[in-house]
């Protein structure tokens, strides 16, 4: 799905955080996919492509990020994120969700489930932050830059030559040279806008592990169906986080492993991802709920 093709949908929904952007397709139960940091919701275009058929697919834009309206004062962390989950959902009407996550999404996910486990019916964590690696040794670098001043120029570099993107992204990538100009275009072009710049400094700025050790104990007590799939070669977040992540929340199943890939192999092997989606889906969708959160 081309950029123009998946943002001609795009739509917004009206919060107390702000006015949230969103790409949806399909009907049925209610699907809510959640994107990590410096993206935006064209990470998930492939699920809404292929998964309309089993869930309507929500991707919407985090604070800070995409083409989401936030106040100048709005909290921009990801506790305020996940309250922002909250809201947002309420606006489209939805009940409970099947709630995806990844990167710095998931963690924000996680915090979500452990403050409305009653809003799930089932979780999917991929490669992302969790407990005390927020953020990962790996991505200070980037948090110390931003926190110095240096994001904007650093954006304006990686629109200027993609392969700047490309190579500052390559821990991310399997194969970061085949990421296309049109896709980095779609993530970063959106920061153009100069508020938009200054709600991911806050968003950036406000990385601390203390928002995901504070909900440790209502993960501890999550029976949600939780499937955990996980990218095998990953600087910023090794396996060892797939199995804690298992071990720590009941509802977890064993991890489901991709050989090789990295953070953002839902985008890369998608059809991979969609699968064990799908089987997940399945697995744990209660027959009364097959028409929930269809749209009116």
């Amino acid at each position: 799905m081309s950029a123009a093709a998946y943002f001609a949908d795009r739509r917004w929904a009206d919060t107390p955080s702000g006015r949230i952007a969103y790409v949806e397709r399909g009907q049925g139960p209610a699907a809510l996919f959640v994107h990590g940091v410096l993206l935006n919701g064209y990470l998930w275009r492939q699920q809404l492509a292929e998964l309309g058929d089993a869930r309507r697919c929500i991707a919407l834009d985090l604070l800070g990020h995409g083409h989401t309206e936030a106040a100048p004062d709005q909290d921009a962390s990801v506790t305020a994120n996940a309250h922002m989950l909250a809201q947002f959902l309420d606006a489209l009407g939805i009940d409970r969700v099947d709630l995806v996550g990844n990167d710095s999404g998931g963690g924000i996910c996680q915090i979500f489930a452990a403050l409305y486990p009653q809003r799930l019916r089932s979780l999917t964590l991929s490669n992302c932050d969790a407990h005390d690696n927020w953020p990962p040794e790996a991505f200070k670098p980037f948090v110390a830059m931003v926190a110095a001043g240096g994001l904007g120029d650093t954006l304006t570099a990686m629109r200027a030559d993609k392969n700047v993107f490309r190579e500052a992204l390559a821990p991310a990538y399997e194969r970061p040279q085949q990421v296309s100009d049109a896709t980095i275009d779609a993530y970063l072009g959106p920061f153009l806008d100069p508020q938009r710049l200054r709600e991911l400094e806050r968003f950036v700025n406000a990385f601390d592990c203390r928002h995901t050790l504070a909900i440790e104990d209502g993960l501890r007590r999550l029976q949600t169906p939780t499937l955990i799939a996980w990218g095998t070669d990953d600087a910023y977040f090794p396996l060892q986080w797939a199995h804690w992540l298992q071990q720590t929340i009941p509802g977890a199943g064993q991890p489901v492993e991709f050989d090789g890939a990295r953070i953002f192999f839902p985008e890369e092997r998608w059809q991979d991802f969609n699968r064990a989606l799908r089987a997940h889906w399945s697995a744990h969708a209660p027959v009364s709920e097959t028409t929930q959160g269809a749209p009116a």
